[in-house]
């Protein structure tokens, strides 16, 4: 019989807290952090990507920092890299503690999925290329409809040409290398506090440097407007300021709108994920008493209960949940 990794996972919407409970349980239960989140890898997108590396203190922690600003990174080489440093953890008689908001990333990992993901085809690229955003967008919806319900990005048109390319072209059939027992722990907040926190945070992050940040990544790293627009809400619009296309109010308003709407596309992924058996148990507030009590559970191999609700209990539900 194959191996089967204990894994803790820690996710939820953006904004609600997942890397301080991650480094928490990591330092409570002799684990080590992996990045579930698909910008944190880049070099220099500190700020941005809330990378918070002073939460770390002496937990290790893994892909982050990986990738040059500008390089190049995708969902089948997050899968290798990740079993890779779940393999490493493990050996070293640590838990693999897999913490980030790239619902994408962490459901393909759980699945098991088996991705061609290399580079693109360059004659394929050239008809994608000629072909008007809308089209594509109509062609990724018909190709895989749920992903598309969920796709933050599906105005940008770099991201829509990949996720068109991926689907477009069949799995090789590769027979997954790695078997995972995983204990999915979702942080969960009413979407009015989910609202409250993203503007919190998005006034701090600009405080904190964001627009200096993005700046140096086209002044002194050599990132191209267009790349920046790549890398997701807060570079984009940040750009679009300093290019001059938009006012300071108006760009916080529309990332603060923008971030919004993406924290919604995130439950729409996380219903998803439940409709598709995997148990996420939802922790009011990030309860960290709940998660520590279903770990020991957990890590002593004990059968684990029903999840007291789904997502879909709770969002727009008038649902309370308390914490125990």
């Amino acid at each position: 019989m194959p191996k089967k990794f204990n894994v803790v996972v820690v996710t939820g919407p953006t904004a609600t807290g997942k890397t301080a409970l991650a480094v928490e349980l990591a330092r409570r239960w002799n684990g080590e952090v992996i990045s579930a989140d698909s910008r944190q890898v880049y070099q220099h997108l500190d700020i941005g990507s809330g990378k918070d590396l002073q939460e770390y203190g002496e937990i290790p922690y893994h892909l982050i920092d990986i990738v040059p600003p500008g390089g190049s990174y995708h969902l089948k080489q997050f899968t290798v890299d990740a079993r890779n440093a779940i393999r490493d953890i493990d050996a070293r008689g640590k838990l693999p503690v897999i913490c980030g908001g790239s619902a994408l990333y962490i459901h393909a990992l759980l699945k098991n999925y088996t991705l061609p993901g290399d580079a693109p085809d360059e004659e394929e690229r050239r008809i994608i290329d000629a072909t008007p955003l809308a089209e594509l967008q109509k062609e990724l919806q018909r190709l895989d409809p749920e992903f598309y319900a969920s796709f933050a990005d599906r105005d940008n048109f770099n991201r829509v040409r990949r996720a068109v390319e991926i689907r477009r072209r069949p799995s090789p059939g590769e027979v997954p290398d790695m078997e995972l027992n995983a204990l999915v722990l979702g942080v969960l907040f009413p979407r009015r506090v989910v609202h409250e926190r993203i503007e919190a945070r998005l006034d701090a992050r600009l405080n904190a440097g964001l627009i200096e940040e993005v700046a140096d990544l086209h002044d002194k790293y050599g990132m191209s407007w267009d790349a920046l627009e790549f890398l997701g809400l807060e570079y984009r619009c940040v750009a679009e300021y300093l290019q001059g296309r938009c006012e300071y109010e108006e760009m916080r308003f529309k990332l603060l709108c923008q971030i919004r709407q993406f924290a919604k596309r995130q439950d729409i992924f996380f219903r998803k994920m439940e409709r598709e058996g995997i148990d996420i148990y939802w922790l009011p507030e990030g309860d960290r008493g709940a998660a520590d009590r279903l770990i020991a559970a957990f890590v002593n191999g004990k059968e684990l209960p029903e999840p007291e609700f789904r997502l879909k209990d709770f969002i727009n539900s008038g649902v309370r949940v308390r914490k125990r």
